[in-house]
């Protein structure tokens, strides 16, 4: 398979919501792209993603709203999103926020972190610095457990 072929794929896993750099960067690397490529090519397409995950909200979803079936998904998570989110921020601001959209597990990310950083009253660029922050915290993680294998998952599990 060409190497294009695949960095175009590991863009556009990025762009998933729930998988975004957490699956890219695995099939990247299993792909046999160097890590250090496979890590910016993933890393900047989450931190692109950022921006159109503001501007959809900020600019288009309105538009969506007015559909009931819509709004009632948008209501439930809104106020799923606002409850993970508030602790972080409450305590820890932006960075709690970085930390948030950095921690590599289903449910965070510049998708969620993008829609309460918003609901929240952050400013795009509070919420810009957050998840480049983030991205690299979350990139940086995957891209070492990826790259030791099995030896980094031994440290949840116990030898008999």
């Amino acid at each position: 398979m060409a190497m294009s072929y695949t960095i175009l794929m590991i863009f556009l896993i990025t762009l998933i919501p729930s998988l975004e750099l957490r699956a890219s960067i695995p099939y990247g690397i299993v792909m046999g792209v160097n890590w250090l490529i496979v890590f910016l090519v993933a890393a900047l397409s989450n931190i692109l993603l950022a921006g159109l995950v503001w501007f959809f909200i900020k600019y288009i979803m309105h538009f969506f709203l007015g559909i009931h079936f819509v709004k009632k998904l948008y209501d439930k998570f809104v106020i799923k999103s606002q409850k993970k989110l508030k602790p972080y921020l409450d305590k820890y601001g932006m960075l709690g926020l970085a930390l948030f959209i950095g921690a590599p597990l289903p449910g965070s990310g510049v998708y969620t972190g993008g829609l309460g950083a918003f609901l929240l009253g952050y400013k795009f660029k509070d919420y810009l610095i957050a998840s480049i922050i983030g991205v690299i915290i979350a990139g940086a993680l995957v891209t070492i457990i990826v790259l030791s294998g099995n030896s980094a998952l031994q440290i949840f599990t116990k030898s008999i």
